[in-house]
């Protein structure tokens, strides 16, 4: 299996004018990050999880050929905005596109792209099928993949599991439950938004702190705001055994 990361950071806390912080201004590749999104490739299937407003750009810059399935962690739009993009791997694969999500996810997707799903199709429309699914393991193309509930704030949000590899977004607390799901695995992608504390998002003491907890073989923080600070400045500050993500980075595992 190899995992892409598509994009490593959020729009959360990015002004709506130009920033001139020292993440911003940066010149290095680790600090310019798009929205969260990761690609898993095995031999059976090529998986993205999550769709946000950078989906294109992403895709085309990893070159990614064939899409067999799209999942959803939650319904926010940074995670969904690029839905009207799969329309390519329609046109090139001749399918539909299977999009997986919780019921709240699948019925938010319907009301913000109406126009896909309004029953009167237009030539030239995503053409997508819903595919909900439940806090159980499921399976595409033979990939056998198991959700994990966290919550962002109040909001239900799913990580995933394949196999020994977990990726979580989005995520403020997990349920004990939840937890037992995430013992030994050899890697653990946890979102760690800044070091100040946020209502929703898990800061980087408190994901490290969850990393401590669970005893991943490494780990790796994504879905992170340029308030965490100059990635050279951070990656120092790390444990051994946990490394700050970055867009366009590969883990075959």
């Amino acid at each position: 299996m190899i995992v892409t990361f598509l994009g490593t950071g959020t729009s959360q806390g990015v002004p709506v004018i130009a920033c001139h912080c020292p993440v911003c201004r940066s010149v290095d590749f680790k600090d310019k990050r798009l929205r969260s999104a990761l690609h898993v490739q095995t031999a059976r299937a090529s998986i993205i999880v999550d769709i946000g407003p950078d989906f294109r750009q992403q895709v085309l810059r990893e070159n990614i050929q064939s899409l067999d399935a799209v999942l959803l962690t939650h319904e926010h739009k940074d995670h969904t905005a690029g839905l009207d993009e799969v329309r390519s791997f329609n046109f090139k694969q001749q399918r539909d596109m299977p999009l997986y999500g919780r019921k709240p996810v699948l019925e938010q997707i319907k009301t913000e792209f109406q126009y896909i799903f309004n029953g009167a199709p237009y030539p030239g429309l995503p053409r997508i099928t819903l595919c909900e699914i439940t806090n159980q393991a499921f399976t595409v193309n033979g990939v056998s993949i198991e959700p994990v509930e966290v919550m962002h704030y109040k909001l239900p949000v799913y990580g995933f599991k394949f196999d020994r590899f977990a990726y979580i977004t989005d995520a403020k607390t997990i349920g004990a439950a939840e937890k037992t799901k995430l013992h030994n695995l050899d890697v653990l992608v946890l979102n760690a938004l800044q070091k100040e504390e946020h209502i929703s998002h898990l800061t980087l003491e408190e994901a490290l702190a969850l990393i401590a907890e669970l005893q991943p073989g490494k780990a790796y923080l994504t879905h992170i705001s340029h308030n965490l600070g100059l990635a050279r400045e951070v990656e120092p500050t790390l444990p051994e055994n946990v490394y700050l993500a970055y867009d366009g980075l590969k883990l075959q595992l």
